[in-house]
């Protein structure tokens, strides 16, 4: 078994972050379900729309404790080092893609999709350092 899974904060940390990831994808799908396209802003449509963002939010934070509760020095550089890369990686898309919608009629990138892009950041940097590290 791969050490990361026996480090104790790891457990934790997935106690924290896939309840957050269900309840993440549950709100999406019960805000697409109760909001009609280009509704107009009120405290409900508002309320149901922050749903997502605040289990997003629960899952960057369970992040973040797996970094401060990881004791293995080794293995929560690895982290940081995926969490870098995903970084990059979605600044450099939001950067570029941005710059593609400012000077082109290329479809608007929503704001909300930077998270899943950082996300898939951190399996690109999964993959980097396997692949260099061999």
């Amino acid at each position: 078994m791969h050490t990361l899974f026996r480090d104790p904060a790891y457990n934790r940390y997935l106690k924290r972050f896939i309840p957050a990831s269900v309840i993440y994808a549950g709100a999406i799908v019960l805000a697409s379900m109760l909001i009609p396209d280009h509704a107009k802003a009120s405290p409900l449509t508002i309320g149901i729309a922050l749903l997502p963002g605040l289990a997003c939010t629960a899952m960057i934070w369970a992040m973040a404790r797996l970094l401060v509760e990881m004791e293995d020095e080794y293995l929560r550089l690895i982290e940081i080092k995926k969490a870098l890369i995903a970084t990059g990686f979605a600044l450099g898309v939001a950067a570029t893609w941005g710059l593609l919608e400012l000077y082109t009629d290329v479809p608007k990138l929503p704001v909300f999709l930077i998270f899943p892009i950082w996300c898939f950041g951190l399996a690109v940097g999964q993959i980097w350092i396997k692949v260099r590290d061999k």
